[in-house]
Order: structure tokens, then sequence, then C-alpha cells
């Protein structure tokens, strides 16, 4: 920070000698005010927005005669001519097009969407109040190439462009400049800590590599989603909804949703806000009982493991139980022989026993934001606090219950600069996974070894009795489940307080966290001082990570783990050919105290064709890169079905466990534990691939390094005669892709001698190791988007895209690698509506359709199965009140379906809603 405060200095003490004030009022052409239009200085980032009542007021550092451009979602950009002080005036917006959208995040300074050297969508206020989804962050789906994958009623991720699971680290969100991930659980939260309905001034999302301009992770996508600053949009405003949900799983159930914004401007020089909002209802069920090994397997199998039952993960060899129990002089010698040698699994609980499915939101977040010359240098404080309860599917089924997360931001900036820092603090709660919750309320009535030996006893006896092998395995899973704790009695509900309040997995569920993000950026637009050789901007930032789970996620049971990164990085840009022609150019640098540093190059060139310069051609090569998460570093976590080891060189050792052997396995070693260390997943383990095949061999895996991608993309923008068309095509090339690959790790032996490692897997003496590393294989994926748009039957919109994306991986050159393309190869999204059907009354309508698709991930890989999706939306708007009567419903009359393997299916969502003040 010592460094950064001669800059901010010089910063705070640019001034210029001439300044120029335009003030004045927009309207459309019923001469109605329009809220929300930019007015913009041209060939400067220096601008304002129009109020409520559709004035504004805007300072400019240079003397007349200049240009400024005023534009509006929906109208047609107009440009004046300035050409004295304190020049008044009044616009008249024609209705235009989504071309005429300006947009800040293509290359970090103002520019109409039509000329974006790289591919943009925006999601303004227009289409936030015409959204059919019960939620202005659920709209998001709509928008061409985007994915939004639900993992609960109040918790959606965003994608581009594949390659994510629910943890999704190839995407950025930014809100208000702040990265809005968990610092531990590695997840974008969505909107848990974002903004509230009223609050939200754009969204834009750049789909694809910006790793050029914003650093690491901005690999696959980043959405920005900017507030309302307390300035420009003064007042009170409000909304309250109601409405229910319907899945079948869970039946009928209420929700409501409601939200305040207060901002006030005191005077020139301070101003300040407060939003509120908070959301109660019931979470989507996740019941389906498919068994992850063998699908289409019901659960008479011995070795059932069901997808949404917990507990039953817990499994062994039966006949190696057998065994020991021969050791022990338990069971008479050759009595072993008896029982199969194939695995059995205890019995599980369902998902609808763990958690209670109530799903809560609160966000609170506070503004002050002052100006001390009266201009556009503004020094703003902004805190935001989200707490809730939802569910989270990464490794396992987590129930994030009172999940607390706190933000708070210093930003100095005017038109050509800003300076910020912000930290993200977070709290864990009363967060607990379902798995394990399962697993040892299981543990808890009776011991592993204790229910294997019973049902082994049990079958033993049974076969001898004359059962044929399913009826010994039924009669010995009932005497060993006898006495079992059942949902709904108190001895179950004393186990399971007792266990979601146990951060030790050994015998709890309880995972804690408070861990911390901290981060400073700062950006110099020179344009002002460059504009006759070409636009330039330089910038860079600082983040460090406090990684503090206490030893239930991370390895940090001796004390929280931190580590830096730095970057810095600048852009030019020059326009030639009449300004027809704008080439572009950016480079950032990036390093990491754990890894080498790294150059992230972006070119790009777009012409705009024709008499009327109404097309827009385009062209880029980006390169992006990632390092690798907080969890693909340090953790160290026993998943239930694998035990997830981060591969930081400093991670491989402190991950230490001690394991039970065979009666064999303790005879050869002369022990009846082995205690094995993290390293061995990485050193010393086989591929799963090659003991399935029949032929173990060694895995070799290499611990994990950043990863990088070459996206080469060619777009076009422009309107043919009615139409608005905007296309785009990508290719990319991935090295290094980071991903997982389970290696099964021997309790003894070394993976090569061909004896004891060989003798450990026989004797079922080995455990499931989940690594973090690189692939050496070849991953390229390319795709392509079209979005068309026009008015029909004269004033009705109707808008429809088609997205098509495919990965280049050939599986057989590296069996045990899973990409986790995670998108379907088809989308197809169409809308048609009318804002003004009739005097104050419009509506919309969304349909969707997505392709099957294979998901993979930690927590399960199954197939998600095409869906057709229709949201509706008829609203009233109320001038004289600024209000505005919505009602709508989601996924009308279609069938529950679902996004991800292994979440609540989403059923229907309809809704009233009341917003004031918020036209």
């Amino acid at each position: 920070m010592r460094a950064l405060l001669p800059i901010l200095f010089f910063f705070c003490v640019i001034t210029t000698f001439s300044q120029t004030t335009i003030s004045g009022t927009v309207v459309d052409n019923n001469n109605i005010p329009l809220p929300g239009a930019n007015i913009i200085a041209v060939g400067t980032t220096q601008g304002s927005i129009t109020d409520f009542d559709g004035k504004f007021s805007l300072t400019v550092d240079q003397a007349p005669p200049f240009n400024i451009e005023v534009s509006n979602v929906g109208f047609e950009s107009q440009t004046f001519r300035i050409t004295t002080n304190n020049q008044v005036l009044n616009v008249i917006m024609v209705e235009g097009t989504s071309l005429d959208e300006i947009v800040v995040s293509a290359s970090r300074t103002p520019e109409r969407i039509f000329e974006s050297p790289v591919t943009v969508e925006r999601y303004g206020l227009a289409q936030i109040k015409n959204t059919t989804a019960a939620s202005f962050y659920g709209g998001l789906e709509n928008l061409k190439g985007v994915d939004v994958n639900t993992n609960s009623l109040t918790f959606q991720s965003v994608n581009t462009r594949g390659f994510a699971t629910f943890a999704n680290t190839r995407f950025v969100q930014l809100v208000d400049g702040m990265d809005n991930s968990s610092p531990a659980l590695n997840f974008v939260l969505g909107n848990l800590l974002g903004m509230t309905e009223l609050d939200v001034h754009s969204i834009e999302l750049l789909p694809g590599a910006s790793s050029a301009l914003y650093g690491a992770n901005a690999f696959n996508g980043i959405l920005f989603m900017t507030s309302k600053n307390p300035f420009d949009f003064p007042g009170i405003s409000a909304y309250y909804k109601q409405g229910l949900t319907s899945q079948d799983a869970a039946g009928t159930n209420a929700f409501y949703d409601l939200g305040l914004r207060v901002a006030h401007k005191f005077s020139d020089k301070f101003a300040a806000k407060a939003n509120f909002s908070y959301l109660k209802g019931t979470d989507w069920w996740a019941v389906s009982e498919e068994d992850v090994l063998n699908p289409g397997r019901d659960r008479s199998h011995p070795n059932y493991d069901g997808l949404n039952i917990y507990g039953d993960e817990v499994s062994t060899n039966i006949r190696g139980v057998g065994q020991a129990l021969v050791a022990a002089g338990l069971i008479p010698a050759g009595a072993e022989n008896l029982l199969p040698n194939s695995s059995v699994s205890r019995t599980g609980y369902a998902e609808t026993a763990l958690t209670d499915y109530n799903a809560e939101s609160i966000k609170l977040d506070a503004a002050l934001h002052y100006r001390p010359f009266a201009n556009d240098f503004e020094v703003s404080y902004v805190g935001k606090v989200g707490l809730g309860t939802t569910i989270y599917q990464g490794a396992n089924r987590y129930s994030i219950k009172d999940f607390f997360l706190q933000q708070h931001k210093i930003e100095v900036q005017n038109a050509n600069f800003f300076v910020r820092g912000y930290i993200t603090d977070e709290d864990a709660g009363d967060s607990y996974d379902t798995r394990f919750t399962a697993i040892n309320i299981n543990r808890m009535w009776k011991s592993d070894q204790q229910w294997f030996g019973q049902y082994a006893g049990a079958f033993i006896q049974g076969t001898l009795g004359g059962l044929n092998p399913d009826q010994a395995h039924a009669i010995a899973r009932q005497t060993a489940d006898t006495g079992r704790y059942l949902p709904g009695t108190p001895e179950f509900q004393n186990a399971f307080d007792q266990v979601t309040t146990d951060p030790d997995l050994a015998t709890g569920s309880q995972f804690q966290d408070a861990s911390q993000l901290r981060h400073v950026d700062a950006n110099y637009n020179l344009t002002h001082l460059t504009e006759d050789i070409a636009e330039i901007q330089v910038g860079g930032s600082f983040r460090e990570y406090r990684l503090n789970s206490f030893g239930t996620i991370f390895t940090d049971f001796d004390g929280p783990i931190s580590y830096k990164e730095y970057g810095v990085y600048t852009q030019i840009q020059k326009k030639l050919l009449e300004e027809r022609l704008k080439l572009t150019g950016s480079l950032r640098y990036d390093k990491s105290e754990l890894f080498e540093g790294n150059f992230s190059p972006r070119i790009s060139a777009a012409y705009t064709a024709g008499a009327s310069r109404s097309h827009n051609l385009r062209a880029s090569v980006q390169t992006g890169f990632r390092y690798p998460t907080t969890q693909d570093l340090f953790i160290g976590l026993d998943a239930g079905r694998a035990i997830l080891v981060g591969s930081a060189e400093s991670n491989l050792d402190r991950d230490r466990r001690t394991f039970p052997l065979s009666g064999t396995g303790a005879t050869v070693t002369g022990s009846p534990t082995a205690t094995i260390t993290g390293r061995a997943a990485y050193e010393n383990a086989f591929s799963l691939n090659s003991v399935q095949s029949g032929a173990p061999a060694a895995a070799n895996v290499e611990i994990v390094k950043p990863e990088q991608v070459t996206a080469y993309e060619v777009g076009y923008r422009g309107r043919a005669g009615r139409v608005i068309v905007d296309l785009n095509a990508y290719y990319n090339e991935y090295q290094d892709f980071i991903s997982n690959e389970t290696v099964l790790v021997p309790l003894y032996g070394t993976v090569g001698d061909n004896s004891l490692s060989l003798l450990a897997l026989q004797q079922g003496d080995f455990r499931a190791y989940q690594t973090y590393t690189n692939s050496p294989a070849e991953v390229k994926s390319f795709g392509a988007s079209i979005g068309l748009s026009s008015k029909v039957f004269g004033n009705y919109d109707l808008e429809g895209n088609y997205t098509f994306a495919e990965q280049d991986f050939d599986q057989s050159t590296a069996p045990d690698f899973r990409t986790a393309f995670n998108t379907p190869k088809h989308k197809v999204k169409l809308s048609f509506g009318n804002t003004e059907v009739y005097k104050n009354l419009g509506f919309n309508i969304n349909y969707r359709w997505s392709d099957s698709y294979f998901w993979q991930a930690t927590f399960a890989d199954g197939q998600v199965p095409s869906f057709s999706v229709v949201d509706a939306q008829v609203n009233y708007k109320i001038p004289s009140w600024k209000s505005m009567i919505k009602a709508g419903a989601t996924n009308i009359g279609g069938k529950d379906y679902f996004t991800a393997y292994g979440t609540g299916l989403i059923g229907q969502q309809y809704y009233v809603s009341l917003i004031f003040n918020n036209l």
C-alpha cells in the first residue's frame, strides 16, 4: 500500500484549467423522461447519467467546442455540438436498436457495443424490467451464448463456452469492480452477495478470454455488474414479490422477495445510498436414487450407491471382512469362502432427511460518495454484507446454513483513473457436508467394523441355512441395520445435531471457514494526454489470499495459509481510415509467488463498413490464463468417494492420514494401520483406468501449474433491413489444462514392485485420491453464436439466438483425464414481447431449448437430458406512482428438469410483484 500512496497523490492533484458544464433533460418521443441515459464527452471517458426525471448535469475538463453523445438502451445515439459553457440541451430520443448501447468492459472505456473489438453482451435496465425470470439474475440465461446452471433457488452459476462446474473457476464476476467469488470455496457466489434488483444499473458480459485486461481466471468469460451512483440516481425505490414454487418432489411452496433502496444527494459534493433485500422460500429437492456406480441398478444391490443417498459411499470387500473375522477367531477358517469376493455398502440416508431445504438470502449494502471539487473526482466507500442459507454442490452436497460474507471497498476515481482496494471476508456459519452427516450418523450408531462384521456373519449363517445369494444379502443387511437411527426419531435428531456441529470429519460434518481475500487495482486512461497519438491505458493489481478453514477444508490445521499475486497491463487503441478501423493491442504480466510469471497479450481489429456505417466486422486473438485455485493447491479433504489433496509442494506432506489394514495387510506389514501422506497420490499411485482395465500401472501425476488458452475469434454486427444481426465464431486452444485425476494409492508396497502394491489392491488395502494436475492431452474447443432481432407487426420485439459449442478432445489419449466440458452442443433461445402493447401495458415471452449433454464433476458424472422451458410475464405501468405491477411464471406447463447432474430438479415458479419508483 505504501508504494501506491505516491501514485494516489499524483492522481488526486491532477486538474485541468478549462471546465465546461452542460445540463438538460432527455425524453422519448412521447415526452416521457428517460432515466439512465448516458451522456459522454466524445473522445473522453467523462460522462453522466440522467436521473429519474430524465435530467442530467455534466462537467467536462475541456473548453468548447467539443461533442457529446447521448445514448440509451433501445434508442438511437445522438451527437450534439457544445459551443458554450452552461449550455442547456433538451434531447428527444428516437427509438433505435441494441447496437447503440454503450459498454465499458470490452476496452475499459465507453464505446458503442456496435464498435466493440470483441464479443460482448449487455443486460440493461430495460431488459431487467422486462425479464420473465423471477429474479433479474436469472434473466441472464436468455442472453446469447450463456449457460446458467441452477444449484438451488438462491444460487445460480453463470458460464460461457463450456468447461465449468458450480465452482466455476474459469469465469469471473465483478460487482462494482469487486471479485464476487468465495476465497475458500472457489465458487462465484451468483447473486448471494451481489446487488438488489433496484440498484442494478447495467450488466455486461464478455464471453471468452479476457486476461489481457482483467488478469488471472478471466479465462472463459467475465461478468460485470454495475450499481447506480447516488449522485445520478437519488430517491427511494422498493419492490415486493410473492409467489409459489412447484416441484413434483417438494410440492407447492410459497416464496417472497422484497427490497428497498434509499439514495440521497445531499449536495454537489456528498451523496449516499443503502440497499436491503430479503428472500425466503423452499429449495428444489434433490431426490434421485440412480446408482452412481451403475446407472439402472436398483437399491437392492449389495453395493448400491445412490446419487442423492448419502452414507452408502462407505463400502468394503465383504470377503476381506470375513478374513479379518477369521484372523480374530470369530469365525472358523474357511467360512470366509462363503462370502462373495465383492463390495458391500452401508445403508444410506436420503438427502431429504439431511436438510430442511430452507432457502433464504439477506443482502445489505451501503455506500458513501464524496466529490470534494463538485466535479467527477470522487472518493467512495462501499460495504456489502450477504448472509443466508442455500445448497452448494461441489465435491459433495453442502447445506450452506447461515453463511456470512462481507466486502468493503474504498475507491478514488474520476473520468480518467481509478484506484480501488477491497477485502472479502467469509464465515461458513453453521454449514455442513450432507454426505459426511450421513456417514457419521451411521458410525455414531454403529462402527463400520461392527456393521460389516454383523453383515458378514449373517450372510454366512443365511447361506448355511440354504438361502440363495440375493436372500442372504437381504437378511444380512436387515440384521446389520437392526436398531438403526431412523429420520424423524429423537435418536436420529440428537445424532444429527451432534454431527453437524462437529468439524472433525472423522466424527462430524461441519466445515469452518474464515478465509479472506485482499485486492488492490488501479487503472489510468492517458487518452486526454495522448489523444493525438492513440488511446493508451495502464494499470495493475495486487491480491493476497489468507486461507483459514481450521483444517476442515485445507491443510491449515496449524494456522492460516497465505500467498500473493501481482499484475500490470497496458492497452493501446487507435482509430484509422476516417475512424472506420479500430486497432487494439493489450499486454498484461502476472506473477504469483507460487509460480513463474505469465504474459497475456491480446490484439484485435474492428472495421465499420458501408456508406451508412451499419456493418461492423471484427477479429481478435486473445490469450487467457488461470492460476490453480486455492483448493487445487491446498485442499486436504476426505470427500467420501475420494480424498482430495492439493498439489502445492508445501501441501503434499501436510496431508497425513492413518488407515486400517485388512487382516492380510496387517500380517504383511506387521501393523494394523498404515499412515499415508498426500505426496503418495502424486508419487506412488496406480491410475484408476489401468486398474479398472485389469492391468495396473503407475499414475505418474505431475503437480499442478497455471493453465493457458489462446482464443481466436471473428464476429459481425450490423443491420440488414429491419433485422439486427450479431454473430461470432471462436476457436480455443488450451495448454496445461487443469483438471482432476483420480488415482488409487496402495497402503503398502511401491507401485511398480509387482508384489506388495498389487497385493494391496487385491486385498482392498488402498484408497482413492483425487489429484490436481495438468493434462498433456490436446484440448481444444470451438463454437459459434448468432443473434437476430427485429420489430414485427408494428411495435412487437422478436429476438432469437442459436449457440453451438463443441470440444475437440480424444479421450483415448488420456483415459484418466476429465475435461468437464459441461455444456450443450446446441442451444436455442427465443423472445417475443412488446413494452407498450396497449397504453402502459407490456408483456414478454421467452423460450429456451437445450440439447442433452454429459456432466462431469467431482460430485458425480451423468447425463443431463435435453429440456425446453417457456417463461412469460405481463406488466402494467402506473406513471403517476412511478410504479409497475408485474405477474409472471417460469417453466410454464413444462416438466421438472435439471441443468447439472445431482442437483434438485427445477420446477415451476409463479410470482406477482409491485415495483415502486423504479421506472
